[in-house]
């Protein structure tokens, strides 16, 4: 009797992390906007995180999608206005700059980018090629 009990608690614990990912990929993605050659996930990842777990998180939403490049950071820049949702702060790119390092762009100073201590937090938004 116990050991039934168990088993009706344990198997909708191992269904929950499933459904918040699936819910979390639907509401990143949104309906995604075309720049180009590159489709943009509609919403930036709900939280900061470092660029590890950045590539990590753009990587789980499948099919192609990924963290941009430096330069395609700076195409989702130039076309913030079309692609909406940014925060005026720093959005990581998936170019690396040394074992420790990689850029990030800051959508509330311009066209500008930096190096940055990969441990930081910043806000991620993903994309894929098509």
């Amino acid at each position: 009797m116990i050991k039934s009990i168990k088993k009706l608690f344990f198997v909708p614990l191992l269904l929950i992390p499933c459904l918040i990912m699936a819910q979390t990929s639907t509401e990143i993605l949104g309906n995604p906007i075309r720049i180009g050659k590159l489709e943009v996930a509609q919403f930036d990842f709900p939280q900061k995180m470092n660029w590890s777990d950045a590539r990590k998180a753009c990587a789980k939403l499948g099919d192609g999608w990924s963290l941009p490049t430096i330069m395609e950071l700076r195409l989702l820049y130039q076309n913030q206005v079309k692609i909406g949702g940014f925060s005026n702060s720093y959005y990581w790119s998936s170019t690396e700059t040394g074992v420790e390092n990689a850029w990030r762009h800051n959508f509330g100073f311009g066209m500008s980018g930096f190096i940055a201590d990969k441990g930081n937090k910043y806000f991620v938004r993903a994309v894929r090629v098509f």
